[in-house]
């Protein structure tokens, strides 16, 4: 028989027992059954702590992330507009007569 902690098996986990008990004696293994229990229940609770800790922050900047979106857009700066000078091609395109006077637009 082995166990998946560690690949120890049925034989070596009993002399491992057994050399607890001889150097502790019988008196003292529940003794120290009871701290273990209780060291390993304040590490269950500590980080349990910890995570209510993390998961209360991440709701409340959750939280935060979603009052603080803004209601009234910005207004966009105005560019300012810039007339082309006169005779240009741009002038003729924004008078809307992109041809030149001696040249008419083909009407159809």
């Amino acid at each position: 028989m082995t166990l998946l902690f560690l690949d120890i098996g049925a034989g070596e986990l009993v002399v491992i027992l057994l050399v607890i008990v001889m150097f502790f004696g019988a008196d003292k293994i529940p003794e120290m059954a009871r701290g273990l229990g209780k060291g390993m229940r304040q590490f269950k609770d500590a980080t349990g702590s910890i995570q209510r800790e993390i998961e209360k922050s991440i709701t409340e900047s959750e939280r935060a992330a979603n009052t603080a979106t803004p209601t009234t857009e910005t207004p966009k700066p105005e560019t300012p507009q810039v007339k082309p000078p006169e005779n240009s091609v741009a002038q003729k395109l924004a008078d809307g007569n992109p041809f030149p006077e001696d040249k008419q637009a083909p009407k159809e």
